[in-house]
């Protein structure tokens, strides 16, 4: 994948203000499975302090990331750091350049199309499954989720869809092709925040998410599969345009 132009990461330049999670001491609780209250460790923080920056672009594609730096700026060691770093690079938000340090992965049509060409042979197969054997409990959460991604901010988008998916295809019970498909719709988080900002996109995502649940529960597999398709091949095409967009402005010359 191209590296493009890489900005070091300048100390203050992404400020952490005194509400920020990595600044509360001890880390805030949070209510996890069987409502047991769990903390994040230092490394939770991290990672998804530094993920929110690279998938809002306030840290953008080809930035170095120096872990002296963050450290620094976010009150801790760089242990939590690397950690944070290494599992980003698992998620394919982080390229590690041997001998060079850790960069913001890059921007890359190729990838988009190979995400969304992979779903599109994955997805409408397992959801006519789901649609033959569905469970009316996660039809009804599914609604749930709908309904809050209405309200949802773009950095919580990404998680709700797949909240929405994986509750329509479930009940296909192939639990491999959905930790695939879950693992796409993760590494493609970072385009759909470039997706869902548009109102017009966002409703109409709520439509058609809003017509797949209706079709499963009237138990049609053949309408519920040709409506992720087209679902699908939207997002495909919005998403593509947009980041044709963002590499041409890329690639324009930057003042001085």
């Amino acid at each position: 994948m191209p590296l493009g132009v890489r900005r070091a990461v300048q100390p203050g330049r992404f400020h952490v203000s005194q509400n920020s999670p990595l600044s509360v001491s001890p880390p805030q609780p949070q209510t996890g499975s069987a409502g047991r209250l769990v903390r994040k460790t230092a490394v939770d923080l991290v990672v998804d302090e530094l993920r929110d920056r690279i998938l809002s672009g306030a840290i953008p594609p080809g930035s170095a990331l120096r872990q002296e730096l963050f450290a620094e700026e976010l009150g801790v060691s760089r242990l939590p750091v690397r950690e944070a770093i290494r599992q980003l690079s698992a998620e394919g938000l982080i390229d590690m350049i041997p001998h060079r340090g850790a960069y913001v992965s890059m921007l890359s049509r190729t990838e988009v199309q190979e995400f969304f060409d992979i779903r599109m042979r994955l997805e409408p197969w397992l959801f006519r499954l789901a649609v033959l054997q569905h469970d009316e409990g996660d039809l009804d959460r599914a609604e749930q989720v709908v309904a809050q991604m209405d309200a949802a901010p773009p950095e919580q988008w990404g998680r709700l869809n797949w909240q929405l998916h994986e509750l329509l295809y479930r009940s296909a019970q192939r639990p491999a092709a959905l930790g695939m498909v879950r693992a796409l719709h993760e590494k493609s988080e970072r385009y759909f925040r470039f997706q869902i900002v548009n109102a017009p996109i966002r409703q109409q995502a709520h439509d058609e998410h809003k017509e797949m649940i209706a079709l499963s529960r009237q138990g049609q597999p053949e309408k519920a599969e040709a409506a992720l398709e087209r679902h699908i091949a939207m997002a495909a095409e919005q998403i593509l345009t947009i980041v044709d967009h963002l590499l041409d402005a890329s690639a324009l010359p930057q003042p001085a």
